[in-house]
């Protein structure tokens, strides 16, 4: 059986849950990720589309697209941020804060090359993205 996990925005007017496991967890150094979530690095849990639902509130839900490559969805009442969809990785973000049973195990940094909060936690350091979604896949030291 699957696990299931549930989570909100900041006001509750949107709940979604995420079922089984993610894909990938770990932090995002890049400027648009540290803007958008008003902190040194955004903690990402990776999902496929289907593994994530909305379970009440879809209506409160906006979407903000400064790129083609991240669809940022947050609450339309309190702000509070929610998901990223990713359409060319095909995967949904479920930020790590808005799922708070998860256990957060982050693997890797992602865009490191542009870190404001250096980390030396001895995980991989890839200066943009794995290989396999179109980055380098370089790594750089802590």
């Amino acid at each position: 059986m699957s696990q299931t996990y549930r989570g909100a925005c900041f006001c509750g007017a949107v709940t979604l849950e995420v079922t089984g496991a993610p894909e990938a967890m770990g932090y995002c150094h890049c400027g648009s990720c540290r803007s958008w979530s008003a902190g040194p690095v955004n903690a990402f849990t990776l999902w496929t589309p289907d593994a994530v639902k909305v379970t009440h509130g879809e209506t409160e839900i906006a979407t903000y697209a400064q790129t083609p490559a991240s669809e940022r969805k947050y609450c339309r009442r309190c702000g509070g941020h929610l998901m990223t969809m990713h359409p060319g990785f095909g995967l949904m973000d479920v930020y790590a804060a808005t799922l708070p049973d998860l256990e957060f195990k982050p693997s890797v940094h992602v865009n490191y090359a542009e870190t404001v909060l250096p980390m030396k936690d001895g995980l991989p350091k890839l200066k943009d993205f794995p290989a396999e979604l179109g980055g380098t896949g370089e790594t750089i030291g802590e």
